[in-house]
């Protein structure tokens, strides 16, 4: 690994502002992730370094393909010698490719004896299950969460966002994962939101309480008995169509269903911006009805375009990971960029770190509603 700063030296670990913030944000670029690379990290990465002039950028990859940066401004190259693919197992990514991009780039998180950390927030589009282990293997997690889970947030029709989480980092999942996850949805809504006491929803096949998988019916009991202590608010359970009618702020599941959720809203966006445009090409006529409506059309393409909530949070880190979408293009990276420079300079890390210690103490597991409801049944 080889550390490049060709305009200034080493930039020194951001300083509290008066305002509440962190400044300067660094935010580490893993640049060889995605299914295109360089292509897609660099210029988006340029256009985010020229839209925040106070932000700096730690650009990791091959050095020929990340040379192209060496002169911009506020930057720093970090150069490594392989690539994680995205087919990639996860124990290549740990135990093989020990200098990887990815590798490299979460690692620029992490203070050493030596060295404070280099950077606060880290963006790759490359492959999840090695990201999600390489963050875990390098980071650690926050104490009392036994697995991240990826947050993001989808449009709902109160012209606001639902977060949704796990999106695919934990496929199979315990009653306590789902517990600690709406813990941590519910501490990044907090912090990023400036909601007090949001509301989480448990995705299930109905709203009923006896409707589920055993794990469902166990982790809704959890969930009843956090929001009797006043941990959380629990809203009940929630089907699908509600994470797009804002039903409840935050969506618990596991990874498994949350990233087949997300996949096919996504794919039903693209459905129906496709279905509109060949509708409006039909003719003349309907040609002339799109010049009349281009303005509410463009309007409706955006409010769904998947690219504008790009950027999903690996939460329960003891460090700030986001992970965009391998597919991403120039806006949907840039937009990931934004996300981590946004999360870092509002000091999520330490607000969600915060929430989450003061809550977990006090929250129940199985076994609490197991003997609850064994109590019950004496006392009948």
């Amino acid at each position: 690994m080889t550390v490049s700063t060709p305009h200034s030296s080493a930039p020194t670990a951001g300083t509290r502002s008066s305002e509440g913030v962190l400044s300067p944000v660094r935010i580490v670029v893993d640049c060889m992730g995605g299914d295109h690379g360089p292509t897609v990290t660099l210029p988006a990465a340029k256009s985010f370094l020229d839209k925040h002039p106070e932000a700096e950028l730690v650009l990791v990859g091959l050095a020929e393909a990340i040379e192209p940066a060496r002169n911009w401004p506020r930057t720093t190259l970090v150069t490594c010698t392989e690539v994680v693919t995205m087919d990639d197992a996860v124990e290549v990514a740990l135990r093989r490719k020990k200098d990887s991009s990815m590798r490299v780039a979460i690692s620029q998180l992490k203070a050493t004896a030596d060295k404070p950390a280099l950077g606060h927030a880290c963006v790759s589009a490359g492959n999840t299950g090695a990201l999600m282990g390489l963050a875990r293997y390098l980071l650690k997690t926050v104490e009392g969460i036994d697995r991240p889970a990826l947050a993001t947030v989808m449009p709902n029709q109160k012209d606001g966002f639902t977060t949704v989480l796990d999106l695919g980092a934990n496929v199979d999942c315990t009653a306590e994962h789902l517990l600690q996850f709406a813990v941590m949805g519910s501490a990044l809504v907090s912090a990023v939101d400036g909601k007090d006491s949001p509301s989480v929803g448990l995705l299930n096949i109905g709203e009923e309480m006896i409707k589920g998988s055993e794990v469902i019916k166990q982790a809704g009991d959890l969930l009843r008995t956090a929001n009797e202590r006043g941990l959380l608010n629990f809203y009940g359970n929630v089907e699908g169509n509600d994470i797009f009618k804002g039903t409840s702020d935050i969506v618990v599941c596991d990874g498994f269903v949350g990233n087949v959720a997300l996949k096919t809203a996504e794919g039903l966006a693209g459905m129906f911006s496709a279905f509109i445009k060949q509708e409006f090409t039909r003719n003349i006529f309907t040609k002339m009805a799109a010049l009349v409506a281009m303005p509410v059309l463009n309007h409706f393409k955006m409010r769904v375009d998947h690219r504008r909530y790009s950027g999903a949070a690996l939460l329960g880190l003891r460090g700030l990971v986001f992970k965009s979408h391998g597919s991403s293009d120039k806006l949907a990276f840039e937009v990931a960029l934004n996300r981590a420079y946004d999360a870092a300079r509002h000091k999520l890390l330490d607000r969600v770190h915060d929430q989450i210690a003061a809550t977990l103490v006090s929250l129940p597991t199985s076994a609490d509603t197991t003997s609850g409801s064994a109590d019950v049944g004496q006392a009948a």
